[in-house]
């Protein structure tokens, strides 16, 4: 089996993208090191699924289209209350929500991190049987309408 292990972004500063990744995604900070400008987050699959080195003032990330990273997806829960409550976090943490689509295999929340790196929020849909039906692939991607809490 292969699986993503883990990413690294560089970011400006350290504080607001710890405080981002824990209290809207949901990660546990592990550890820091090289005097706090290396931060390893787990969500407690592996040692660390996202790593954070700080870098300052830099250009940040491309804009429309373009070649590289488009957004990371965390799975966040079971259900769609998984993300009705990571909207809720977000809006207390001042985070706008930028999107929310169904895709047929999930339903996604789409937020700005404070570097303006794009992040998915998401849940897989139940019953869908992904592994032995690719059909979902065709799935048309639509609006997903979710309450606020």
């Amino acid at each position: 089996m292969v699986e993503l292990g883990h990413y690294v972004l560089y970011v400006r500063s350290m504080a607001p993208m710890v405080e981002f990744y824990t209290l809207v995604v949901g990660l546990d900070v592990v550890g820091t090191t090289f005097g706090g400008r290396a931060t390893a987050l787990s969500g407690g699959r592996t040692h660390h699924e996202l790593l954070l080195l700080e870098v300052g003032d830099a250009p940040g990330p491309l804009e429309g289209r373009r070649i590289g990273l488009y957004h990371t997806g965390w799975c966040i829960g079971d259900d769609d209350a998984a993300l009705v409550e990571a909207k809720a976090r977000c809006r207390a943490h001042g985070v706008q929500v930028i999107g929310q689509s169904d895709h047929g295999v999930s339903h996604s929340v789409y937020v700005l991190d404070p570097d303006g790196n794009e992040v998915e929020l998401y849940v897989d849909v139940e019953g869908i049987d992904w592994a032995n039906d690719a059909s979902w692939l065709a799935y048309p991607v639509r609006p997903l309408d979710l309450p606020d809490a």
